[in-house]
């Protein structure tokens, strides 16, 4: 790190975090992860997260990771990502335009369809849902691969009960059993437009939301707490222990920052 320039990656298998949520501020962004509680039968942390941002250049660029079986397929996705970290930094440094975002979805897709990556997919032992997210200038995009959940908080959408940017999408990964070995890979992207004000991007596996008691499987919970104190950090971690004391055994890791815009966004013609 250095200059407003963070990289960060992470994958379960190297630091569980069982028992013991834990959050990382890096910059704007923070870092949730929980490995799940022992005491409800959890012995393992499949999920993994990569993080690069570059204030100078205003974007961030945020990928989180749910697989089973082993943390295998996060792990080798973790990698390529960091073999291609070149280009695709170099595609987040251009001018935002029309073509921003394309570029940056063909990319991937030339990297998840190679003979390389797929050939090395085939050798890992599990599969991982994958959601990939870029915030540059006043737009948001994902590129995702299951059951991942991307929300977009901002008042505007809350008085209208718009939260979530994505849909969880079931039956979808990439390793063992990949998407892009069909012969039409499945898949969704999509993009928003940010709204004038404060925007908070909140990215999560589904451990949040599948927790016992349902703490959290309302999207405006999830809003709501960001309501009730400016620490971000420390709202991140009392979501991570509010789960662990409902005994969750699903592993849980969060992307949470916010997003100032000064830039008017679209209105309707008539006001």
């Amino acid at each position: 790190m250095s200059n407003g320039k963070y990289d960060f990656s992470w994958v379960g298998n190297h630091e569980t975090f069982i028992d013991q949520p834990h959050t990382l501020k890096l910059g704007k962004i923070v870092i949730g992860r929980f490995g799940g509680n022992s005491s409800a039968g959890q012995y393992k942390n499949e999920d993994g997260c990569l993080v690069w941002f570059n204030e100078q250049q205003d974007w961030e660029f945020a990928i989180i990771l749910d697989a089973h079986k082993t943390a295998e397929s996060a792990e080798l996705i973790v990698a390529q990502f960091e073999k291609e970290q070149h280009d695709l930094k170099h595609l987040l440094s251009l001018a935002t335009n029309q073509l921003t975002f394309k570029r940056i979805e063909e990319k991937i897709l030339t990297m998840f369809q190679s003979e390389e990556f797929l050939s090395s997919c085939r050798n890992v032992s599990g599969e991982t849902a994958c959601l990939i997210v870029v915030r540059k200038d006043k737009y948001v995009w994902w590129f995702s691969v299951g059951d991942c959940v991307l929300y977009l908080f901002h008042q505007e959408l809350a008085a209208l009960g718009q939260y979530q940017a994505n849909q969880r999408q079931f039956y979808e990964w990439v390793g063992q059993v990949n998407t892009f070995e069909q012969q039409v890979p499945c898949y969704s992207t999509g993009i928003k437009e940010l709204r004038k004000g404060e925007n908070r991007i909140f990215m999560t596996t589904d451990g949040l939301i599948e927790c016992p008691n349902e703490p959290y499987t309302k999207p405006s919970s999830i809003y709501d707490s960001f309501n009730e104190v400016s620490d971000h950090e420390w709202i991140v971690g009392s979501m991570l222990e509010k789960i662990k004391n409902n005994n969750v055994r699903d592993s849980t890791t969060i992307i949470s920052w916010s997003m100032e815009v000064s830039k008017e966004s679209t209105i309707p013609s008539d006001q």
